[in-house]
């Protein structure tokens, strides 16, 4: 078994109002493959934690290796590289362009990565539509979906640069059951069946017991994993 993700003794402080320490002493390594979701009340520190993990946040003491590559102290412009062409993101709202379509939507990330031709890009995108059951919505216009067709279309965008790690925050969080249960199916497909590494902030319990590993946060602190 091969780590792709560690975190060593990451410390992470609020300095507004007052500071605040919400992040203390964390390390955890996340295996290939692995299908891990992050876990606790409100306010504990998963979701901070999920943006420390993916770069978008820097601001923050210890050490972080993805891919081994040391991710921690590289410029914005290295990170924002880094992150097209290694990590996938979900977030709870799907953050779709409503003007553009399905196709148009899924095949940015691939365009700002500009590896690949259009007409690669436009294949490699119909692709991953086809894995999330959406490849016949490609010329709709995103805003014409519904909240699980959207995320479904989300989940694709997340795929194309092919990431070894996708990252969700709350990935279900605004969908019904039967949504939810179709988001987790996704997940645990690219997991096992695509060798995807997905760590998922969520605090659906049923979404979490399902994964292979529940990390539980309390307090700024992993209790359990």
């Amino acid at each position: 078994m091969s780590i792709i993700l560690k975190a060593e003794k990451l410390n992470k402080f609020f300095h507004e109002p007052d500071k605040f320490q919400v992040l203390n002493n964390i390390s955890i390594d996340i295996i290939k493959s692995e299908f891990v979701t992050i876990n606790g009340k409100s306010g504990c520190g998963k979701s901070t934690l999920l943006y420390l993990l993916s770069t978008l946040d820097t601001d923050y003491k210890g050490t972080i290796t993805i891919n081994d590559t040391v991710v921690t102290g590289l410029s914005q412009n290295q990170l924002a590289r880094f992150r097209n062409k290694n990590i996938g993101f979900v977030f709870q709202f799907h953050f779709l362009l409503p003007e553009f379509t399905v196709l148009q939507n899924v095949m940015i990330p691939a365009q700002r990565l500009g590896i690949h031709s259009e007409k690669e890009i436009r294949e490699l995108a119909n692709e991953k539509l086809k894995l999330v059951g959406m490849d016949t919505f490609g010329h709709k216009v995103s805003s014409k979906l519904s909240g699980g067709q959207q995320q479904r279309v989300a989940i694709a965008r997340a795929l194309i640069n092919e990431p070894t790690i996708i990252m969700a925050d709350e990935p279900t969080g605004n969908l019904d059951s039967a949504n939810a249960q179709t988001i987790f199916n996704i997940f645990k497909e690219l997991s096992t069946a695509k060798g995807h590494t997905i760590i998922a902030v969520t605090h659906d319990q049923d979404f979490a017991k399902n994964s292979d590993r529940t990390i539980h946060m309390m307090d700024g602190q992993i209790v359990d994993n």
